[in-house]
């Protein structure tokens, strides 16, 4: 369920219409429900609340500063991929208590930092960084809190580009190869390992990969804790899906906490879980103007103001976002078009082959479940600067992104003289 809804056959977030902010702060923005935030977290959390447990947000799936502090007043901590994402949270008065650091590629800065903001855990990836983050730790003197990152060789059925479980995919410790690195972590000086992570994919859409990939950690933990190995935190990554559209109907997280749960049943540990797509994917939108409307020989473009610079997934991974009208009307015939950005590339699209309302010049669409990985990975391809982000609350919004001026693409750049 989200706050997006028309009133009056207009689009609104909330109670305000999104034709009042396109008129107040252009096209195209990005829009989030703050309501939605607050209520996809509170459905997740409340799935769990009979198992100690750690939510830890997932920064990358939208790190806006708004975001990350509507879900730290809710209690949430937040799982973080860079250092750039470490300094987000600081900024939003998080402590380092409730913060994992994943991804394969920590630099040795990164590392320092995360020690100085004593994380909770570092999800180590291979053995070349675990015996970095010694040598860092050592050299300040202090201890890491660590868990190793597992690849079970589950196949999380998703698309291949965020399938993360997979013997052949970068993330992870191999499963057969866990056992060995953890007895070599034990023995190290200035690492403690308290936890194992596992985290095999993003918008699964089914339990049965999860269950699996539960199933062989379990295994592994308690053989751990046999060689006396203490861990206490089992962290199982995120990845549960959102609808994206009518034929998409992922777990509800009620069932997906039941089925973990019940696999773990007995187990003593806090579990960390780390959502970001099914706690923000569907509380944004993007809101873009058409700028023309193009007859080819075999369908109709619909030209838009926003672009694959703007939201990247359906050219990356042929998502499939709903496209609506911001004012609903009932007198248009129904047309096959694509609905195509200003982008100079063919793969500049955001949506194909669809089934649309007719829509003329100037008018506002509205491109769904755009929350997650919208902005976030959104870039200045063709130099064109990023769209501004709004956040709702009730009824009033307030500009938490101003649009990027082209005259700010030019503020890091020199001429070679």
């Amino acid at each position: 369920m989200d706050y997006f809804r028309y009133i009056d056959n207009r689009l609104h977030c909330e109670q305000v219409p999104l034709d009042q902010i396109a008129e107040a702060v252009g096209t195209p923005f990005y829009c989030y429900s703050q309501g939605t935030l607050e209520r996809h977290y509170d459905v997740f959390r409340n799935a769990f609340a009979n198992a100690r447990h750690l939510i830890c947000y997932s920064v990358k799936a939208n790190s806006s500063l708004a975001v990350l502090d509507t879900l730290a007043r809710r209690g949430s901590g937040f799982d973080i991929v860079s250092g750039g994402e470490l300094e987000r949270v600081r900024r939003i008065g998080c402590p380092g208590s409730r913060v994992v650091f994943s991804g394969v590629g920590k630099s040795a800065s990164e590392i320092q930092a995360a020690l100085e903001q004593d994380i909770l855990l570092f999800n180590v990836e291979s053995h070349g960084e675990l015996m970095r983050i010694n040598t860092i730790a050592g050299r300040m003197g202090t201890t890491a809190p660590i868990a190793l990152r597992i690849n079970p060789d589950v196949d999380p059925v998703t698309h291949p580009y965020i399938s993360t479980g997979l013997r052949r995919n970068k993330f992870g410790i191999p499963h057969p190869k866990a056992e060995e690195l953890y007895r070599l972590a034990a023995t190290l000086e200035h690492v403690q390992p308290i936890g194992l992570d596992c985290h095999i994919g993003s918008q699964l859409t089914t339990l049965e990969p999860f269950v699996d990939a539960v199933k062989r950690v379990k295994q592994l933990l308690i053989k751990l804790r046999n060689q006396g190995v203490a861990i206490r935190y089992l962290d199982l990554g995120g990845g549960l899906g959102i609808p994206y559209d009518t034929h998409e109907i992922p777990p509800h997280p009620e069932r997906y906490a039941q089925a973990l749960l019940q696999e773990l049943e007995g187990l003593d540990v806090t579990l960390i879980l780390e959502p970001g797509r099914v706690i923000v994917g569907n509380a944004g939108i993007l809101v873009t103007r058409v700028e023309y409307v193009k007859d080819g020989e075999e369908k109709r473009f619909i030209i838009t103001d926003a672009g694959m610079n703007d939201l990247i997934r359906p050219a990356l991974y042929d998502a499939q976002h709903t496209i609506l009208p911001v004012m609903r009307r009932f007198d248009r015939e129904e047309i096959l078009a694509d609905v195509v950005g200003p982008i100079c590339e063919s793969g500049d699209f955001l949506a194909r082959d669809r089934i649309l309302p007719e829509f003329h010049p100037g008018e506002l669409i509205a491109v769904r479940s755009a929350g997650a990985y919208g902005f976030a990975m959104s870039s200045n391809y063709n130099s064109r600067p990023r769209a501004a982000e709004v956040m709702v609350r009730q009824d009033r919004y307030a500009v938490i992104r101003p649009r990027e001026t082209i005259q700010q693409l030019f503020e890091n750049e020199v001429l070679f003289g």
